[in-house]
């Protein structure tokens, strides 16, 4: 059949939607981008919060005219709306022809021949389950770089989190697993690994007895052809030294670290069932500064948390002023329900939110822009991503640059590059979060 596939949501989201494309490329199924030309539509839902929930709503809604009008046979939800709104998609949305929760995505190519055959099925493998990573994975992501989920699900539960009810507890990946799809994606091309999951630093406590991350990357740092590996996700109280130090010895290893602080008054984190106070956030980053003096940080806060005040907010706004993050989301706290936190007294209005939301992004802009403009005159090692159309500029990025969620650089050139080239550039200028550069070094070595 020709398939049109759309994958929501997050990179870990994107995984398992890579992982469907290989099993169901595999069956000799083939694949589209015109909804109007597809005999069979898959959506990979998300439904962290608000926003997401809706963009899958609407996503379902407006692929479910297509199946009941066009050449479309079947109509499969899976991911993480799938796995919790189960029936209810079935009930209310008769067009759709399957739902797989997120720990039956192996099943997706035996689910379409079962609705092709004319059953109409539900497939919700537990939560205890670990799917293994495939071999036929399809990479979404140009082939230069890709993600590696390394574990699945959450321990947290964190007090507006649906996740750990969505993914289940957590469960590392084997080490062996994980190195053989990573030497599979170096023999593939990709030169750029991306290690995921809900959360990284705890890797390999529940299979081996003690964080094991670091002993990861000195596994993949072995591997022939890559060149970065960046690590997203990491929860600062779950930073050991072993990490830290892997990190200054392993050259492959992106000075990057993503970690997800949320706020930094005590009393929100408390509520938030966070596990750090605002002194232990300070000393973390201080510690990461010291230790990885050129570390590039990103983090994400949620605006507007229950029972939040104006004095917390404003705390929170001294404390991003202080801590100068190279990189920062913000999210407007989502009332979700099944949470604890959607039960709080004292929810805050969306308008405030909104407007705290506001204040920490320009607050943030600032900063970014000046650390940019700081970066001029700078060699920088960057991994080309794409050409400008008609252009002789490339889009590109940095060590400190993840893709999608960070700036890029743009270089000026005559030179032929491709995706995936490592080149040297030089910093001439920058342009709020992005830098602009021209060829320092024909290829960096």
């Amino acid at each position: 059949m020709k398939l049109l596939f759309v994958s929501l949501g997050c990179d870990k989201n994107l995984v398992d939607s890579e992982e469907m494309l290989g099993i169901l490329r595999d069956r000799g199924h083939t694949f589209t981008d015109e909804e109007t030309q597809a005999e069979g539509i898959i959506i990979n839902t998300c439904c962290f919060i608000g926003d997401a929930k809706e963009e899958s709503v609407q996503t379902i809604l407006q692929m479910a005219e297509y199946r009941a009008s066009g050449s479309c046979r079947a109509l499969i939800v899976t991911g993480c709306m799938a796995q919790r709104y189960q029936q209810e998609i079935l009930d209310e949305i008769p067009q759709v022809d399957a739902v797989l929760g997120t720990m039956s995505y192996e099943k997706i190519a035996d689910t379409l021949e079962a609705v092709l055959a004319g059953e109409r099925r539900l497939e919700a493998s537990p939560l205890t389950q670990l799917p293994m990573p495939g071999r036929k994975r399809v990479l979404t992501t140009g082939g230069h770089y890709a993600y590696l989920k390394i574990a699945e699900g959450c321990d947290k539960h964190c007090t507006y989190c649906i996740i750990p009810r969505l993914r289940g507890r957590y469960r590392s990946i084997p080490m062996e697993e994980l190195v053989r799809v990573a030497e599979g994606l170096a023999e593939d091309g990709v030169k750029e690994l991306i290690l995921v999951a809900q959360e990284t630093t705890v890797y390999g406590k529940d299979l081996y007895g003690e964080k094991s991350l670091h002993l990861l990357l000195e596994k993949l740092c072995k591997i022939s052809g890559i060149r970065w590996i960046r690590i997203l996700y990491c929860y600062p109280e779950e930073i050991y030294p072993e990490l830290i130090e892997v990190m200054r010895r392993e050259e492959k290893i992106c000075h990057y670290l993503d970690l997800p602080i949320q706020h930094a008054s005590d009393a929100v984190l408390k509520r938030m069932g966070r596990r750090t106070t605002k002194a232990d956030l300070i000393s973390m980053v201080e510690t990461l500064r010291k230790e990885i003096p050129d570390i590039v940080l990103r983090t994400t806060l949620i605006a507007g948390f229950p029972g939040e005040t104006q004095e917390q907010h404003e705390e929170l706004m001294e404390f991003i002023d202080e801590m100068e993050f190279d990189r920062l989301g913000v999210f407007a706290y989502s009332q979700e329900e099944d949470t604890p936190a959607a039960s709080m007294p004292d929810q805050v209005e969306e308008e405030t939110k909104l407007t705290w939301k506001d204040e920490l992004m320009e607050l943030q802009q600032e900063v970014a822009f000046d650390k940019a403009r700081e970066k001029e005159g700078q060699v920088v090692t960057a991994m080309i991503e794409g050409q400008v159309s008609g252009e002789d500029v490339y889009v590109a990025r940095t060590y400190g640059d993840a893709p999608d969620v960070d700036g890029y650089l743009f270089v000026h050139t005559r030179e032929t590059l491709v995706s995936g080239d490592f080149i040297k550039a030089k910093i001439t200028g920058a342009s709020e979060y992005d830098l602009i550069g021209e060829i320092y070094d024909e290829f960096a070595k």
